[in-house]
Parts: structure tokens; sequence; C-alpha cells
């Protein structure tokens, strides 16, 4: 294939919507809602390559507020792939959005183990290894400190978030806490949040993300509640290896390694309590 005749331009929403159902056959089991939640997140923060009109590959360079970026959903059709095109749009979309943030600010990622070494060499440092674990949930009392997220909670949540993600992502927290067939859970005591929770329906079964809790004991009752939101179904997390606490409660409750892959930063490592990250939010968009 001739690299010159494509075109790399900015996606339209039914073209996020494309990238998501690859994402889907590829096993990477999306949320069934993400696509809307992303897109308004951040509309001018996918673009994708074009031959002959046709999508081809795609990629999400997400700018929160310009103070910090995160690429993901980085995929090309099956069909196209071994060409060069997957390096010509990741470098495209790397430089693009280091131009759409502020100076040094850093940008996240999480690359699968095979492609570690591209992103290294594009100046991506790995800081941790991510690893996915699958549960099969069931019902379990829980503390009664803990209820589910309404709208007058917001502004809390979206000030405790800050502290984990390392900057303000309200517009991605306005649609993450509420989208349909999920469930978000907070463990609020003396008028203060202290961790917060949201499980969603993926391809199969559950996925909950973000997990982010002050301690280990308020961590295990926010997984119970999400367990408990839909038992009997397969349920995935995604954990920080570095926080031992986060390894130790997948052991409890019998978590089934799937896969992983390594969140890796352009620029400083966010100085974000990695200890108290008990599951990540998405690799799509951090």
């Amino acid at each position: 294939m001739n690299l010159e005749n494509l075109e790399i331009k900015k996606l339209e929403q039914k073209d996020l919507d494309t990238l998501m159902g690859w994402a889907s056959n590829e096993g990477w089991n999306p949320g069934k809602n993400d696509a809307k939640v992303f897109w308004n997140t951040d509309p001018d923060g996918f673009y994708g390559c074009f031959f002959e009109g046709r999508l081809i590959g795609g990629g999400a360079i997400i700018s929160y507020n310009g103070d910090y970026g995160f690429m993901g959903l980085f995929i090309v059709h099956s069909d196209y792939r071994n060409d060069g095109i997957g390096r010509k749009l990741w470098h495209f979309r790397r430089d693009l959005l280091i131009s759409r943030l502020q100076t040094n600010a850093s940008i996240g990622m999480d690359g699968v183990l095979a492609m570690q070494p591209f992103y290294s060499k594009g100046g991506f440092n790995i800081a941790y290894r991510d690893e996915r674990y699958e549960f099969l949930s069931n019902t379990f009392s829980f503390s009664n400190d803990i209820s589910t997220i309404e709208s007058n909670d917001f502004d809390d949540v979206v000030e405790y978030d800050i502290k984990f993600f390392g900057c303000s992502r309200d517009k991605f927290l306005k649609g993450w806490l509420f989208m349909p067939e999920s469930k978000a859970f907070k463990y609020k005591k003396d008028n203060e949040i202290l961790g917060y929770a949201v499980v969603r329906k993926a391809e199969t079964g559950y996925k909950i993300g973000p997990l982010f809790a002050n301690n280990w004991e308020i961590a295990d009752e926010l997984l119970k509640s999400c367990f408990s939101a839909y038992p009997n179904d397969s349920v995935f997390l995604d954990i920080p290896t570095t926080n031992n606490d986060a390894v130790g409660l997948v052991k409890k409750y019998g978590g089934e390694y799937v896969f992983e892959c390594a969140r890796m930063y352009y620029g400083k490592v966010p100085n974000t309590p990695i200890n108290n990250i008990y599951g990540i939010t998405s690799f799509e968009l951090g």
C-alpha cells in the first residue's frame, strides 16, 4: 500500500462507533455504553486513517483541559496491518496530542506487551503493570456507609477523583457515573467521600472501573457492592500490580488472570496515590 494515499483526519462520532466495534471483535470487551461517554469527553480527541474514503485505523488522543493527555483505543483494521499504517498513525496522534496540551503536560497510555518496545522508542516509559482479572460475582452484605452516587454528589465525586486521576475530568464523569446499565457507588462517612466505584455492562459480563478508596477496607466494601449489583455474572477488574492491597483483593475473591499491559507515560509520571487505586477506570481513556 502506498502510504502517501492515506488521509489522516478527525473522526466523526459514527467512526468512533466503528472503532468500538473493531475493539469488540478483537476481544477487548468494551463497555456497551462507553462510546457515547468517550465522545462527549472530547469530541476533538479522535483521529483516524482513511484509504480511498474508508476508515482503516484510528485512536483516541484525549485532552483533559490541556492539563493531561491520554492515548488509547489504538486499532488498525485487520486487513491493513503490517504495512506501516499503524506506525504513521500513532506518531501523528502523539504529536498532535502534544500540541493540544500545555507545555510539559504528561501523556498516559496502556500498552500491550507486544507494543511496549515500540511505545518506548516513541518516548513513553513504563510506570507499572496492569493486570485484568475475571470474577464470578455473588451477593454480599456490605457497609451501610455505601450508597448509590446521585446527581447531587457529582461535585464531591469530581473533587475526590482529582486526587487519583491527577486532574479534573468532569466532562468524562458526567457521563461515566450515570451511564445506562451501570451502578456507581460511594463510600461516605461523616459527610466525606472516602471511596467510589463504578460497575458497567460490557460486551461480556461487567467491568469495574474506577475503584478508588482511602484504604483496603473501604475498597473491599466497594468491591462487594459492585459484585452484588450484578450477581452470578462475569465481572472484570483491572488493577495496578504495584498496589499490593489490590493484588490481595484479587486473591481474596478468586480472580482469574486474563491478560496484562503496562501504564506508560510520556513526560513526568503524575503524582497520584497508586496504593489507593484498586481499579483502573479504562484502558481507552485512562
